[in-house]
């Protein structure tokens, strides 16, 4: 094994039909061991690491799931994607996946390990913005933003009060706890920040699930971190319910970027597979636009929900049927 390369898979999602995991291979990248500290400095260094990297353009990298073996070729940035049907059915829940790197020679340069989700038959899915809709990011700021991802780590990263109460009532909504309703997280931060996220949410008892993220940064680009075009999301969202036809969805975000933007355009697409649309209200000069924003969701027969606080969201995913 070439100790410099590593693969980097992420958690994947899909059913029999249709499975889908993504990934990155590096030629080099900082060693980015998480210290759980309270120390400004120790914070700092580690946040920078994660932006010190050396993509591996090109290489072909091997995809191998239960009997099948598939491959691909990196793009410029280093990142894969596979997407393929299986050769039997897939039961429902956490299945592994292994990723190759391999060069010219047929060398298997190092390997990675992922998990792809299968979701029960549920009668909900749930897809979500991340920064500011679950954790305290203040996006709109580009210096605040940094701040918050410089001075705290995973550990000591807010989410908003009640935010992982709701998620966690929605997990189980109207489906057996052994079998809980999926979760699709969609965010603006880039895929360096992967592991950061994953552990932030699993420390603040937000359900797993599957993260899509933006591109891949490097650190002089560190900057502009949590920007993104509008296109890049929508793509990702439709990506997820045109994998899960039969499925209803409920979406999460907030008013402080371009999320009621997207929501809208997709409920005028999906009508039929959208429940509802919550927004929380981070930025109360631009609730009047938010407003006509969600009446255009109303229109198509979607619920909406514009909210402050999570104990609010909360009342409402009652009172239409989704928490009993």
């Amino acid at each position: 094994m070439n100790k410099s390369v590593s693969v980097k898979v992420y958690h994947g999602y899909g059913h029999t039909q249709n499975l889908v995991v993504y990934g990155h291979v590096f030629k080099r990248r900082a060693k980015t061991k998480q210290v759980y500290s309270n120390n400004l400095f120790v914070n700092i260094v580690h946040l920078l690491k994660l932006f010190v990297l050396k993509p591996y353009p090109f290489i072909t990298v091997r995809l191998k799931f239960l009997a099948q073996a598939i491959e691909n070729k990196t793009e410029a940035d280093g990142f894969f994607k596979f997407e393929w049907k299986a050769e039997s059915d897939v039961a429902a829940g956490w299945h592994q996946v292994t990723v190759e790197a391999i060069d010219e020679q047929g060398n298997v340069l190092n390997s990675g390990e992922g998990k792809i989700y299968v979701p029960h038959i549920t009668q909900y899915a749930f897809i979500s913005d991340v920064d500011d809709t679950v954790m305290i990011s203040h996006s709109a700021t580009i210096g605040r933003r940094l701040r918050e991802l410089f001075i705290k780590n995973p550990h000591t990263r807010k989410t908003f009060p009640y935010a992982a109460n709701h998620y966690q009532l929605l997990a189980i909504s109207n489906t057996e706890i052994n079998q809980p309703n999926p979760f699709f997280y969609v965010s603006s931060s880039e895929w360096n920040l992967y592991d950061y996220l994953l552990e932030t949410f699993k420390y603040n008892k937000l359900p797993d699930g599957a993260f899509l993220l933006n591109t891949l940064k490097r650190w002089k680009d560190l900057i502009k971190t949590g920007k993104t075009g509008h296109e890049g999301k929508l793509l990702r969202v439709t990506r997820i319910l045109d994998a899960f036809p039969n499925q209803k969805f409920v979406f999460f975000g907030d008013n402080s970027q371009q999320d009621p933007h997207i929501y809208s355009m997709i409920a005028e697409k999906y009508p039929d597979n959208i429940k509802a649309v919550y927004i929380r209200n981070i930025r109360p000069e631009k609730e009047v636009e938010t407003k006509e924003l969600l009446q255009k969701i109303e229109n198509q027969n979607v619920h909406t929900c514009l909210y402050k606080n999570s104990e609010e969201a909360i009342e409402h995913s009652k009172s239409i049927g989704l928490i009993h």
